[in-house]
């Protein structure tokens, strides 16, 4: 039996409590209940933009388990963190004559000519992140961009630190303007933070392809200019904190003590490790990655089929070192809502 996990999720804005684990307290998927059946033999390509990010390896996890379920064949393109990567994916994407293609994590403003080759060539297309419009019809002739709210995430974030320090937070913010979501996010979490009584001491733009080279460096800098007046270390995706431990440990900082590191997303699994063990991460607002590529593939099933897209947005949840010790030895944000079984009774599987 699971045990029970208390997580504080959010849905269209208002903040509610998810408890996920034994069958007494499972909550019911809030997706979708009909939609088309499967699309018969079908192949479809995820463009991913970088598979050493714990978001992007999650969804597309998802993504392949609901192939698998649907009948449909994969090809997994890594784009490997950089644009050029990501316009050659694309250029092997389109060779490949798919079916359907996935956007995994990345702008679509980015690849607008790549994207318009696609439309113009019939192909249906949907998306993880690729842009701050959540939903049916998003730009570039996306058919559906699948997300939680990634302005109520960073609002979490932004408030979970405020709390955390007693109402006088001093933030440190790092984003990457390589993507305008990134931007938007952190542009919300100051925003945020500023509005509640808090202090950002720095807004940090440093490329996330870069952060395994990048926050050992800026970590040390950081310590050395602001001292013990930055509290917390607020950042738009976990992976920022994939390298800025050692920094810290090095300065003698304890794995729970301050600067207390914040991520708005997406609840990877080495930031649930970190927090766990309390080890330089105390929370993350994770994403359902797992369900959203369910719902990936469902959107592209209706595109292809000709349907409406659904309109779902699934609901984030902050996870601390409780909630994360409670998820016992899951490596991600996994809600016990029967999602599986909803999507595949709609494909008819």
């Amino acid at each position: 039996m699971i045990r029970k996990l208390m997580l504080n999720a959010v849905a269209t804005g208002v903040a509610i409590t998810c408890v996920i684990g034994q069958a007494t307290a499972t909550t019911a998927f809030d997706g979708p209940a009909d939609g088309p059946g499967a699309a018969a033999d079908k192949t479809i390509v995820v463009l991913a933009a970088d598979m050493k990010n714990g978001g992007i390896l999650g969804v597309t996890n998802g993504v392949e388990e609901a192939v698998d379920k649907i009948g449909w064949n994969v090809r997994v393109l890594d784009g490997a963190g950089s644009v050029q990567g990501r316009t050659a994916a694309f250029g092997q994407a389109m060779a490949l004559q798919p079916d359907g293609i996935i956007i995994n994590g990345f702008d679509a403003v980015e690849q607008q000519a790549a994207l318009d080759q696609v439309a113009s060539a019939n192909i249906p297309m949907v998306s993880w992140h690729s842009g701050p419009k959540i939903g049916c019809d998003a730009p570039g002739g996306i058919f559906a961009n699948v997300s939680t709210d990634a302005m109520t995430v960073s609002e979490e974030a932004a408030s979970w630190a405020i709390s955390d320090a007693g109402g006088k937070p001093g933030v440190v913010i790092f984003t990457d303007s390589t993507y305008q979501i990134a931007i938007d996010k952190a542009d919300r979490i100051k925003e945020t933070i500023e509005k509640m009584g808090g202090t950002v001491l720095e807004y940090v733009d440093t490329p996330i392809a870069d952060t395994s080279s990048r926050m050992g460096p800026l970590t040390t800098s950081l310590l050395q200019k602001y001292g013990s007046d930055w509290t917390h270390a607020l950042a738009i995706n976990d992976i920022y904190f994939d390298f800025m431990g050692p920094a810290l440990a090095a300065a003698g900082i304890k794995g729970d003590g301050s600067p207390r590191a914040v991520a708005a997303g997406d609840g990877s699994e080495s930031a649930f490790q970190r927090i766990k063990t309390g080890q330089y991460q105390s929370i993350t607002v994770a994403e359902p990655l797992n369900l959203q590529g369910w719902q990936l593939v469902d959107e592209l099933n209706r595109a292809i089929s000709g349907a409406d897209c659904s309109g779902y947005i699934t609901a984030p949840a902050v996870v601390t070192m409780e909630g994360a010790k409670a998820m016992g030895d899951s490596p991600i944000f996994d809600p016990d809502n029967g999602y599986r079984e909803a999507y595949s009774k709609i494909w008819g599987k």
